[in-house]
């Protein structure tokens, strides 16, 4: 049954939405878009080659994750009749993917938001789904961008050419660092941050990551070892800096009531909303505010949700920074104190709140794009699979994605049967 309708009453018309902090205030979230909460659920999750993926390909890499999910989900490949996918390197990257994979989409989606792509990717999948346009959506990523011999430094060269940004490439930024590095200096200037308080973001990663079997690094990181660390790009240490590995991520999202018959317990979408207000960073309204001040609320009103409500919270952490203001964005604490809301282990193993369960961008995997593997972090959590790292009891919980230099913001709210 087709439960999306878009509705044409005054109550539910759009309205234009105020851009950059304004919005942080304004919330749209239409009766269809209500309509369509718990109505898809994820079936089935797999990564491969996170860390290093030596001789395989980006195409291989993610098929291998994208054939694992499928079998997760008790599906087959030729179920599969829904694709969404992105790729830094190719801008018809759906194209080659489908080739490759061998099936025959009747909704495509190859929207490339950077890191966020895979989070924003879920809510038009889910109204292909409830239109019927589609019975199963495969989400998939793939990188080697650690061990590929095209890698980060030619990506960047060959992006001030093809996507040139005309108020800092004339610079010669070290980007993304050098775009994350003033943010951060704008933040403690404003707020008073410290460089140990971004450090306990760090080391909470690491202390997550120890729990992991899949996390790249495991070895011990105290504040101390931050801080000590060889800066990069002030006030950054390479320690405030995600990973560069291999990767390769897929989700698969299909109807409420389909997903009850399959061999997975359900992890149902409750809410996702998407934003943007900028490309560059030099664009932004003001420096310590995101798009995710208004992708939460959006995603959150969808759910009928709050941030006290979330049992755990996966963020993309590209770098230290990205949690302190995504923490505030988002609503678990105030602007200004996700400085203090991070002291003292707060989101660490045994913390107020656990973040990045898996070890986050920072010490588990970060091979170019993150986004997908919050989703899929946030699933295994929902479904009691974390292991060692397996927050008791969750029923709930975010994933959000980032793109480009804080530029997109995807929120995605998920959660069990008893959430519906």
């Amino acid at each position: 049954m087709v439960v999306f309708d878009p509705v044409s009453t005054a109550a539910s018309a759009v309205k234009p939405v105020p851009r950059g902090p304004a919005a942080s205030a304004a919330v749209h979230t239409s009766t269809g878009l209500k309509a369509l909460r718990g109505s898809a659920a994820i079936a089935g999750v797999a990564t491969f080659g996170c860390g290093e993926a030596t001789g395989f390909s980006e195409m291989e890499v993610l098929a291998r994750a994208a054939h694992a999910a499928v079998a997760d989900a008790g599906l087959k490949m030729s179920d599969i009749d829904g694709l969404c996918t992105a790729s830094v390197l190719s801008t018809m990257w759906p194209m080659p993917v489908t080739e490759y994979l061998g099936i025959n989409p009747r909704y495509i989606n190859g929207t490339m938001l950077g890191g966020s792509s895979f989070v924003a990717h879920i809510l038009p999948a889910m109204m292909a789904l409830q239109s019927g346009q589609c019975n199963a959506v495969l989400v998939c990523y793939g990188s080697t961008q650690r061990t590929s011999t095209f890698g980060r430094a030619e990506i960047a060269q060959a992006r001030r050419v093809m996507d040139p940004q005309p108020y800092e490439t004339p610079y010669a930024p070290m980007q993304p660092l050098s775009a994350y590095a003033l943010a951060t200096r704008r933040h403690m200037h404003q707020y008073g941050t410290t460089r140990r308080q971004l450090a306990e973001v760090a080391v909470a990663a690491r202390a997550w990551a120890q729990r992991n079997p899949e996390a790249f690094m495991r070895d011990p990181l105290s504040i101390d070892d931050v801080l000590a660390a060889r800066m990069v790009s002030d006030p950054l240490s390479v320690r405030d800096c995600c990973l560069v590995t291999d990767g390769g991520g897929a989700f698969v999202l299909v109807r409420a009531d389909r997903a009850r018959d399959l061999p997975q317990k359900p992890v149902y979408v409750l809410g996702n909303a998407t934003a943007n207000w900028n490309r560059q960073i030099s664009a932004m309204h003001d420096l310590t505010v995101t798009a995710a001040s208004q992708s939460g609320r959006e995603a959150f009103a969808m759910a009928g949700l709050a941030p006290a409500d979330m049992g755990v919270v996966q963020l993309y952490d590209a770098f230290t920074i990205n949690t302190l203001l995504f923490l505030e964005d988002l609503g678990f604490c105030k602007k200004g104190e996700a400085g203090a809301f991070v002291e003292g282990g707060g989101i660490a193993p045994g913390g107020h709140l656990p973040v990045n369960t898996n070890g986050g961008g920072l010490s588990c995997t970060h091979p170019g794009m993150y986004g997908i593997f919050t989703v899929i972090e946030a699933v295994r959590q929902l479904r009691g699979e974390g292991g060692e790292r397996q927050v008791p009891g969750v029923q709930t919980a975010l994933a959000h994605g980032n793109g480009g230099t804080l530029s997109s913001q995807s929120t995605a709210i998920l959660g069990t049967s008893e959430t519906l």
